[in-house]
């Protein structure tokens, strides 16, 4: 199909005159000039509603308004995506920097608008962009690109629990020095954060009756060795089929988790199978020196529980119920917990599917995490290390 012929005004003001001076039909004038008919009953329609002699169309004049405000309303429109898009990018009141410039235009410009409209509303220069788009990239931004899939892996490979702190000693394990703060931008840059720990649920229960043993540890969690102090609490969770509850047991000197158990209730049984797990996991015999550290939940200072402590002759240690202070590093572990898996992973279907996250969440915590109080290192290298020096002592002297 042909293209539409583009006719010169002149010839198109001849053939109106031709026709409403001579009343010949239109068909014919359209015939003589060359020009297709239907064109020509459009002139002559038009230029009858120029002159007032009809009213179902719009005059010349009131086409042209309407075609400049369809155009108005279309910059209006696309200024209006524009700054939408770009709102994601700016903070209020602030002036973007080239980079960021650079890379909200890049954004808008894979939605298909042009660069042109883009700076023009959001008062930037294109001249700029264009310039920054040959000039050869800066050495720092050619070593932000290499830093930052080594950033999305780390944070990848933690659970996506890893923050700005644990991600850069986490390269720096494997040999790649960088600045903290590099790593918040450019966190910040690709949309990655850390979990934030929330508020915990109370799950002990204060037993007035039990005899109460006598707090051992007074706030001051610190050990010279494993297997010299453990600290003991529980936690909640929250499942499509009910609430489940979670025991640990936390090695202080290394921060392993060295017993946990997981159920459907909060009875003696629950803690006193992660204390079995601890026992049996850690070899301890009897007279060890351990001590073992919880609240005054009922399940901790039951008869049953005490009783398998005074087993082992383990010496039992208790601080406050529901007291953050008196079993903060019990509680801290809790927290993380929570932050790191049950609030990541959620929602939780039923015991099992608990279970199994948390054997996995267990097994990297102890092995792979990085603990800032062990200056960053897992509790499994830590406590290596320490046995290691206990073999090179004696050569040593």
């Amino acid at each position: 199909m042909a293209a539409p012929r583009k006719y010169p005004d002149e010839l198109r003001e001849r053939a109106i005159r031709e026709v409403r001076t001579t009343g010949r039909p239109i068909a014919h004038v359209a015939k003589d000039l060359g020009i297709h008919k239907e064109a020509l009953r459009g002139w002559v329609r038009q230029a009858e509603a120029d002159r007032g002699e009809r009213d179902d169309r719009l005059t010349t004049a009131e086409l042209d308004e309407l075609k400049q405000l369809r155009k108005e309303v279309a910059e209006l429109r696309r200024a209006n995506e524009i700054l939408k898009a770009a709102s994601v990018f700016f903070c209020p009141g602030d002036r973007p920097s080239p980079d960021e410039a650079e890379q909200v235009i890049d954004h808008l410009r894979g939605h298909g608008l042009g660069v042109d409209p883009v700076c023009r509303v959001l008062d930037l220069s294109p001249s700029t962009y264009f310039a920054r788009k040959k000039r050869p990239k800066s050495a720092r931004r050619l070593r932000d690109e290499q830093l930052m899939p080594l950033i999305e892996e780390v944070h990848a490979d933690s659970g996506g629990t890893y923050g700005a702190r644990r991600i850069t000693r986490a390269l720096g394990r494997r040999g790649v020095e960088v600045a903290r703060c590099t790593v918040e931008r450019l966190m910040a840059e690709l949309g990655l954060e850390g979990v934030i720990r929330g508020r915990r649920r109370r799950t002990t229960v204060p037993e007035p009756s039990a005899p109460r043993p006598p707090d051992l540890v007074d706030r001051d969690f610190t050990a010279s060795r494993p297997d010299q102090l453990w600290v003991a609490d529980m936690t909640y969770v929250r499942t499509w089929s009910g609430w489940m509850y979670v025991a640990f047991v936390l090695d202080v000197y290394s921060r392993m988790i060295v017993g946990w158990q997981v159920a459907n209730h909060m009875r003696t049984e629950l803690p006193l199978d992660a204390l079995e797990m601890a026992l049996w996991r850690r070899r301890i015999k009897k007279d060890s020196g351990l001590i073992h550290h919880s609240d005054r939940g009922s399940q901790y200072v039951s008869i049953r529980y005490t009783d398998r402590l005074a087993d082992i002759g383990a010496s039992a240690s208790v601080g406050s119920v529901a007291d953050s202070y008196d079993n903060a590093m019990a509680e801290a572990l809790n927290g993380t917990f929570k932050a790191e898996l049950i609030e990541m992973q959620g929602p939780w279907k039923d015991v099992e599917q608990v279970e199994r996250a948390i054997f996995q969440w267990v097994t990297w915590y102890n092995e792979e995490r990085l603990h800032s109080a062990l200056d960053y290192v897992p509790p499994a290298e830590h406590e290596e290390a320490f046995w290691r020096s206990q073999e090179q002592t004696p050569q040593s002297a």
